[in-house]
């Protein structure tokens, strides 16, 4: 099975010597991606994504050079290899390492980005390409115009992981990062819904079937990625005894985390999602009941592996942009409809990330504090930020229109040079301006102000708790103050079932074996919470 995935890599020969050969250039790459994007790291116009898609585009045109044109297996895209692989570690990585304090606080705002903004931006998106696209394109169904949506409709959390900085910018981050994780799961959702249902002649019957689906795989990856979180801090509850067993803590974690993934694949639910929900629940629980080794190991082991996939990525896709194949069979047939239908999707997506930002932003700003509420600043930076297109799309694309041969239908044709048209572009220019455009609007004494004032107005699940300068706590005085911010007391309420049984169950913080736990240490939180919730109230 290896084998059979390092030869989809890269072989440009069935021999085993020509696999090897393919293999050390493009882990060598790897390795000047890393140096390069080292050097770099201080530069406020590049990252190390944009280094690495720019270093592969440079080395697929040496390629191209070098075979004269008649090469072209180097830089086949599989988007097997891409999901299966790949994105694994990266979106595990990411709910693992989440500051959870900033991503809860501002966790209605995220699933309102990251399911309604995307259906917002994917009924934009497949119902405006039709208006455009009948004097461009001839062929395509309603099937296509609906996964078109879907496909341009999903983010680039993995290129918002290099741009954006958790420290610097925390609020914004977990705005756009965590929105770009849901964003994905549900297009992806919406993508495989898509592909299942006959929608040639839509009726209510298939509306509420298409729905109803969607809903029961958004749902069910939820569950199963925190099942198996739970499941894998309490075996390591279990089998806890104070010895020195790193090895097998760390190839469990590891194994634990992608096992939820392939079990959500298998099911044909969402595996982004699922592995997501995974690394934060496992972070909340399973991290603290290994032993200090393991957890040290565990943080390097899974940044490492998503560090060197999404280096991958970027490298790969640079690499496949330059698929001479595809592109002598546009450029043969309709050389400026590529570009048109790029131009046309790509504004698409600009106005159908406008209309979900700005209202639902509103909207947000109506439940929070306003120590969290979302700026004109904010919801520029915002939807500046949502544009880039990465291999989510691109892995959609393929999928979508090679599955009729692209040799044979101009229309696919047009629409995976498109899609890498829109991916390189949106990643090139909207990349390299989103430092700039946050160090303009929001400077970094504006945001650490912002965040340092806002950071004792909410208490969450999953934080490591909330220390109250002050010596007089207030207790919650009547259901009014509990009903003037739902969500807050919904989540003061979950944290008090969290220490009383979760954590005793699951483990946790406070929860090892060599730490005491105080008998007064429940009253103490409890006040602590009751405090903050006060305080967020007011």
């Amino acid at each position: 099975m290896v084998l059979d995935a390092l030869v989809r890599l890269g072989a440009l020969s069935g021999s085993d010597d020509q696999v090897f050969v393919d293999l050390t250039l493009f882990v060598a790459l790897l390795c000047g991606c890393i140096v390069i994007g080292h050097l770099l790291e201080e530069s406020q116009w590049t990252n190390e994504s944009i280094t690495a898609l720019i270093i592969g585009l440079c080395t697929g045109g040496i390629i191209l050079l070098t075979t004269n044109g008649k090469s072209s297996r180097l830089l086949e895209f599989d988007e097997q290899l891409f999901f299966i692989y790949v994105i694994p570690p990266i979106i595990f990585n990411a709910g693992f390492q989440v500051k959870k304090k900033h991503f809860f606080r501002n966790l209605g705002t995220i699933v309102l980005f990251g399911v309604l903004g995307t259906l917002i931006s994917f009924g934009i998106i497949a119902f405006g390409t039709p208006c455009f696209f009948s004097t461009l394109i001839h062929g395509l169904k309603l099937s296509d115009y609906l996964a078109i949506g879907a496909i341009f409709s999903a983010t680039d959390s993995v290129c918002t992981l290099q741009v954006l900085n958790q420290d610097e910018t925390p609020l914004l981050y977990s705005l756009v990062f965590g929105e770009g994780v849901v964003n994905d799961a549900t297009s992806v959702v919406l993508f495989n819904a898509i592909q299942k249902f006959d929608l040639s002649n839509i009726n209510s019957r298939v509306a509420l079937s298409f729905t109803s689906n969607f809903l029961y795989l958004f749902s069910a990856s939820t569950v199963l990625g925190v099942l198996v979180g739970l499941l894998s801090a309490y075996i390591i509850k279990k089998i806890y005894d104070g010895k020195n067993s790193t090895d097998r803590e760390v190839a469990l974690m590891i194994l634990m985390a992608y096992l939820s993934y392939v079990i959500a694949e298998l099911f044909d639910l969402s595996g982004i999602l699922t592995v997501f929900l995974c690394g934060i629940v496992m972070s909340h629980y399973t991290w603290h009941n290994v032993t200090d080794d393991s957890k040290v190991t565990t943080r390097h082991a899974f940044a490492t592996m998503s560090f060197i996939a999404e280096t991958f990525i970027f490298l790969y896709v640079g690499m496949d942009a330059l698929d001479i194949e595809k592109w002598r069979f546009v450029s043969h047939n309709t050389p400026g409809k590529s570009v048109a239908v790029s131009s046309v999707v790509l504004a698409l997506v600009m106005v159908g990330r406008a209309c979900f930002v700005i209202p639902l932003s509103m909207l947000s700003n109506w439940w929070t504090s306003k120590h969290d509420k979302i700026g004109c600043k904010h919801m520029v930076t915002i939807w500046w930020a949502g544009l880039m297109r990465g291999a989510v799309s691109m892995a959609l694309a393929y999928n979508q229109f090679t599955r009729s041969g692209q040799k044979h239908l101009i229309g696919n044709a047009v629409m995976i040079t498109s899609t890498i048209a829109i991916v390189l572009f949106s990643t090139m220019v909207f990349g390299l301006l989103t430092k700039p455009l946050i160090r303009y609007l929001l400077p970094p004494s504006q945001h650490f102000n912002s965040m340092s004032s806002s950071e004792f107005s909410f208490m969450l699940p999953l934080l490591n708790g909330i220390e109250d300068d002050e010596g007089d706590v207030p207790r919650i005085r009547s259901l009014t103050l509990l009903l003037k911010r739902p969500a807050q007391a919904i989540m003061y309420f979950w944290t008090k079932f969290d220490d009383a049984f979760m954590r005793r169950v699951f483990g946790g913080r406070d929860s090892m074996p060599d730490t005491p736990v105080l008998s007064n240490e429940g009253s103490d939180r409890d006040s602590e919470f009751e405090s903050c919730l006060n305080i967020c109230l007011e």
